[in-house]
């Protein structure tokens, strides 16, 4: 068996991967992912992105973030061999909207701004309240659990050099040669 800190040194990498294929995915594959949440409207790249590149002993890292930045240095960046490490994103389900980042190396999300809720009136509102804050949060949660376990399906099928890092690569040269970011993205 692994140490905890050898698998966690091997396998770290696994998530910022999973970022940068979910920016693709965003862009190319939103009906796979679709298939994640049946209630999906939308979902976005926010207003930041945290890209790292290790290079040799060091390691360069770039954060975009406001809303009017593009995204030509990232795909820059992912061209030299960044990973995305951090990623915004909004999640729209229904007649509501999530904004959260998440963090490829530990796949934590934070800054979770959720919907609307009504007001508690009185004190036999207060169990419904708590239980609809639950479910606020449970959402985003259960979204991004699902579509990791896709990623993991296509990160470990034979399809993955084969098919998925070409089309990457393919979509990486074509946002380069545009100069502009993809249509679903709002940074």
């Amino acid at each position: 068996m692994l140490d905890i800190a050898v698998a966690y040194n091997r396998y770290r990498f696994l998530g910022n991967e999973f970022l940068t294929w979910l920016w693709f995915s965003i862009e190319n594959e939103m009906e796979s992912l679709s298939q994640c949440d049946p209630e999906l409207v939308d979902l976005a790249v926010g207003n930041r992105m945290v890209l790292e590149n290790r290079l040799g002993n060091g390691k360069e890292t770039l954060t975009i973030k406001g809303d009017a930045a593009g995204l030509e240095e990232a795909v820059l960046a992912l061209t030299k061999g960044a990973l995305i490490t951090e990623l915004q994103l909004i999640y729209k389900s229904g007649p509501v909207q999530w904004v959260f980042a998440i963090k490829g190396e530990s796949l934590g999300m934070s800054g979770i701004k959720l919907p609307e809720t009504g007001p508690v009136t009185s004190e036999t509102d207060l169990e419904g309240a708590i239980l609809e804050k639950i479910y606020l949060y449970e959402k985003p949660i259960e979204l991004m659990n699902k579509i990791y376990a896709e990623f993991l399906k296509k990160r470990l099928s034979d399809d993955w050099g084969g098919k998925i890092i070409p089309a990457l690569q393919l979509w990486l040269r074509t946002e380069q040669t545009l100069g502009t970011p993809g249509s679903k993205t709002g940074l």
